[in-house]
């Protein structure tokens, strides 16, 4: 049966892939169902069953073939990947300033400013000086200003 399109895991199912992630790791082979119900306190091999088959189907593991011990964790990109922590790069200030350029035309273009697209405007250029991107965020303001006069507040 083909995995269907990926959905991030539940808190519940974020444990068991957790566990199983480890278990291989200490082990080298996945766990069986009853290794999984004790050391998740489970109270039945059936219920592990069903979160593990919730978790194939959501393509987040994988069964090697019909055999114990072939689970898989599958790593699903744009789910799985933790959030990068630390200074933004420069790509990453070129890429964040593009897509608010984006919304600034989108809003400059628009026949009917509502104030709505300009207080998310405000926002994401706030975003930007929260970042520590005090440059970028400088760039927008008189954008800013002309959208706001253009409203007329």
């Amino acid at each position: 049966m083909a995995a269907e399109k990926a959905i991030r895991p539940t808190k519940k199912q974020r444990e068991l892939l957790t566990f199983i992630e480890a278990f291989i790791g200490e082990h080298g082979y996945s766990p069986s169902y009853r290794e999984v119900m004790s050391g998740l306190g489970y109270t039945s091999v059936a219920s592990v069953a069903l979160h593990i088959n919730s978790l194939i189907k959501r393509g987040h593991l994988r069964k090697r073939d019909r055999s114990a011990r072939s689970l898989e964790v599958v790593k699903v990109r744009g789910l799985d990947d933790e959030p990068s922590v630390g200074p933004i790069s420069e790509a990453q200030e070129k890429w964040l300033a593009i897509q608010i350029d984006f919304y600034f035309a989108q809003a400059e273009k628009s026949k009917e400013l509502s104030q709505r697209q300009l207080d998310e405007l405000y926002v994401l250029v706030g975003a930007l000086r929260v970042l520590g991107l005090e440059g970028a965020a400088q760039s927008f303001l008189p954008r800013l200003a002309a959208l706001r006069e253009r409203l007329g507040r």
